[in-house]
Parts: C-alpha cells; structure tokens; sequence
C-alpha cells in the first residue's frame, strides 16, 4: 500500500497536474478567441449543425437542359 502510495505522489499526481494545467491553457486560448471573434464563433458552430452540400452530377446524354457542343 505504501508504493502505491509514493507511486501516486511521485508520478501520477504531476502528470495530473500537468494534463489540467494544458486543458486550463486549451479553455482560456477558446474563451480568447471566442471574445476576439463572436461572428467567427457563431459561424463554426453554425458550420457543425449544417450538412454538407453534396457534390454536383453531370446531366445524362438525354437530358433536357445538356448543351448542344456537349453532346456530341
């Protein structure tokens, strides 16, 4: 029980600290970002509910609207 204790201290409580030390750094350059740009923020989440467009399709040979010089 005692190593696992000195284990907790010695490594996984620094590797801890540091992991939410990053994540605390990740959330105030965000709330920076957000604050420098809402329209920017708005957009982005805008963009991740909008569905993407789907690509374009060439008309087939009999197709009413294919220009004349395409069809030959």
């Amino acid at each position: 029980m005692l190593a696992l204790v000195q284990f907790a201290f010695i490594v996984a409580v620094p590797l801890l600290l540091v992991g939410a030390g990053l994540v605390g750094l990740f959330a105030v350059g965000a709330l920076f970002d957000a604050l420098e740009d809402p329209e920017g923020l708005a957009r982005r989440i805008d963009g991740i509910f909008r569905p993407t467009a789907k690509p374009a399709k060439a008309p087939g040979k009999d197709h009413y609207y294919r220009p004349f010089w395409v069809s030959r």
